[in-house]
């Protein structure tokens, strides 16, 4: 029990005095960033599936 109050009190100082926070303003331009890096990663996604999706109906529409 000593080492699990040891590791939360250490844990809290560390996230306290050692961990650099983003400002407001980069967290808020990383956001934007991610945002719209899985809309593109989404759009390509859809586009490999809508064309395999094609495909298989071509494959199975000339039986």
């Amino acid at each position: 029990m000593l080492k699990l109050k040891t590791f939360i009190k250490d844990s809290i100082e560390e996230m306290r005095d050692r961990v650099t926070w983003p400002t407001y303003k980069e967290l808020q331009s990383n956001s934007v960033l991610v945002l719209v890096g899985c809309l593109v990663f989404a759009v390509i996604i859809g586009l490999i599936d809508l064309s395999f999706k094609n495909v298989m109906d071509l494959f199975y529409g000339s039986f």
